[in-house]
């Protein structure tokens, strides 16, 4: 199927359905993804082939630069964000400069829409960092990726690149002592023969045991809502979604949040 990319740095706002009208910040390449998964349900299509192309991440300047411009434009319109999101082409907290980056988000936001979130969609992959941990504790959303509670399953879905310890992956979640926000993509199909099904009894089980773990300060589950790269995946209704959430408030106390 058809995905994209996102060609800019600054880029929208758009509505999303999780965050309200949100300013996206693309730190990765505006001509190619780059990520430290290969989710096979990406909407930004696969990893390009390894030596294909040449990442050239934006400069911290620019990024300050072009944040900046756009927030002022909004402004004088009378129309700020809701959020401000660290999302795009791929993980951001893979850019080199990104705690410093944040830092310049967070300052620019109490310039001039202080009223403004700031969210960081991440894989969680960088959370071996602790440059990146520090810098993820000051963001009022940090959204942090668990497709699975089973390594088996994240392979297939997530396609990680390089070593992937699920183990060390939720101690590095636990870090953040309740301030994480836990987001899971829940999905059905198939690819390169192997059958994908992340709602059923024993994927269900082995996740709520890792969030009651985890002990984020919420949960958000969706399902996929653009194309996707591989073509034989199919979306999980919103009725079991909230089925899902609402076992997931029994059975652990947190809280979920739904988006079909």
């Amino acid at each position: 199927m058809p995905t994209f990319l996102f060609d800019q740095t600054i880029f929208g706002p758009v509505i999303s359905r999780r965050l309200g009208v949100s300013l996206g910040i693309n730190l990765l390449p505006n001509d190619s993804k780059l990520c430290s998964f290969d989710c096979i349900y990406c909407e930004c299509g696969w990893n390009p082939q390894k030596g294909s192309v040449k990442a050239v991440f934006p400069t911290r300047i620019t990024v300050e630069r072009l944040l900046r411009e756009k927030l002022e434009e909004m402004k004088k319109e009378g129309s700020l964000p809701d959020v401000i999101t660290f999302a795009g082409n791929g993980e951001p907290t893979m850019h080199p400069e990104f705690p410093a980056i944040l830092d310049d988000t967070l300052r620019i936001r109490g310039e001039i829409c202080p009223n403004a979130r700031i969210a960081v969609l991440s894989n969680s992959t960088m959370l071996h960092k602790p440059k990146v941990v520090e810098a993820l504790r000051k963001v009022d959303d940090n959204i942090l990726k668990l497709d699975s509670g089973i390594s088996e399953t994240i392979r297939v879905l997530d396609q990680p690149v390089g070593i992937f310890d699920l183990v060390k992956v939720v101690q590095n979640l636990k870090q953040f002592n309740g301030s994480q926000i836990i987001q899971t993509m829940f999905i059905r199909g198939s690819f390169e023969g192997t059958q994908i099904d992340n709602t059923t009894e024993s994927e269900l089980v082995a996740w709520i045991a890792l969030l009651r773990e985890i002990q984020p300060k919420s949960v958000t589950i969706y399902t996929i809502a653009r194309d996707t790269p591989s073509n034989d995946l199919f979306k999980v209704s919103v009725d079991e979604l909230e089925k899902i959430a609402l076992r997931v408030k029994v059975e652990t106390g947190l809280e979920v949040q739904v988006s079909g």
